[in-house]
């Protein structure tokens, strides 16, 4: 694995109103890596992923991205190589499957590479070929994930952030999903996911941070985390 630090989160604190969000959150994605972040509902996850993406405002920290400060404007992060796919997918129902896959690459400029990135998303998610003119809202939950994932790739993104991916859908779909996110990795794109499914994150990830209350817990290897006596209390359902 490349040792090269792709993104880089240095001591984020992020605030609403009187309450911290993060204090002092620190995180490095290296290059062709997986990194999931768990934690507990209201540990602060989602805020992080936000503030990568300039949705919410850092009152304190810096956020690098291939060894340069990262923009806060939103179509600028987008186009230096990050893409998320938010909690809850959004993606837009009264569109098709289509027109949501062309939002995707909205900030892109070599429009003639296009047809590539059509047939890649589409060798990870065959389904949404079968529904390319079907409106997005009359998608099943696994097909709306797979949706929203496809319209991220579409950016051709160097970090793809997934904020939640397993919310709400079944155990074999989630396995599915995970399986082409890893293929996703294998060919070149580097991955930070968010999850309270600790298990599938961990079974994913090369490595992981562990958060509680916006502050790191722990952070390590996933598959030493997978067998810390204290991670399989709090988060595996297992008891130490």
């Amino acid at each position: 694995m490349a040792e090269k630090v792709l993104l880089e989160a240095q001591n984020i604190h992020v605030n609403y109103g009187a309450i911290q969000a993060l204090s002092g959150f620190s995180l490095k994605l290296m290059e062709n890596e997986i990194v999931s972040v768990i934690g507990a509902n209201g540990a602060g996850k989602s805020t992080f992923m936000n503030a990568l993406m300039g949705m919410v405002k850092v009152a304190k920290g810096d956020i690098f991205f291939d060894g340069y400060p990262l923009s806060s404007q939103n179509y600028k992060i987008v186009r230096s190589g990050l893409s998320l796919v938010p909690e809850g997918r959004r993606i837009f129902a009264p569109l098709t499957v289509e027109e949501n896959l062309k939002i995707g690459a909205f900030t892109r400029k070599d429009v003639s590479e296009l047809k590539e990135d059509y047939d890649w998303v589409f060798s990870l998610f065959p389904i949404l070929q079968e529904r390319l003119k079907q409106y997005a809202g009359t998608l099943s939950g696994g097909e709306q994930q797979m949706l929203a994932i496809a319209r991220a790739l579409m950016a051709r993104p160097r970090v793809l952030l997934l904020d939640e991916p397993s919310l709400g859908l079944a155990p074999i779909i989630i396995r599915g999903i995970f399986k082409e996110l890893k293929r996703v990795n294998e060919q070149g794109v580097s991955i930070l996911l968010v999850e309270q499914n600790a298990k599938q994150a961990l079974l994913l990830s090369h490595r992981a941070y562990v958060l509680q209350t916006g502050r790191l817990l722990k952070e390590g290897l996933s598959k030493d985390l997978l067998e810390d006596r204290d991670i399989k209390a709090a988060y595996l359902g297992q008891s130490a």
